[in-house]
């Protein structure tokens, strides 16, 4: 991550939520889904630690150009795709204003510049900490 990109999310604010609720695992597709039009225009970069499925290389692939658009990372990440230790930042325009990080399949992180978004999840993820 750049220094700019450090900048803008150290003044943003965010949650923490456990990534397991039972047997059900909270993935990336489902928080893309759960953002609605929160997330929709928005570009994304991807950085994985571990390559775990073919989709992750063409997450890194297409991150590594201009992005991709919110339908083209959803149709990369299909509910079946389990993340392990992932950065995920959504841009509008040039400036960063979501990052979801997955840690280790056991919780996520996440950073928005709108508190709109985190209020949104924290009513859907019971147990979401404050950051």
């Amino acid at each position: 991550m750049s220094r700019d990109t450090a900048e803008a999310e150290a003044g943003m604010k965010g949650i923490r939520f456990p990534a397991w609720y039972g047997k059900h695992y909270v993935t990336l597709a489902e928080l893309l889904v759960r953002l609605g039009s929160s997330g929709l225009d928005l570009m994304w970069r991807v950085e994985l630690d571990w390559i775990i499925d073919p989709r992750c290389v063409e997450m890194e692939n297409r991150s590594a150009k201009a992005g991709m658009d919110t339908l083209t990372l959803l149709s990369l990440t299909t509910p079946s795709l389990q993340l392990i230790d992932a950065e995920v930042c959504g841009f509008a325009g040039d400036e960063l204003v979501l990052v979801l990080t997955e840690f280790d399949s056991s919780s996520w992180d996440v950073r928005a510049a709108d508190e709109r978004v985190l209020s949104d999840l924290r009513r859907h993820y019971p147990g979401a900490e404050d950051l």
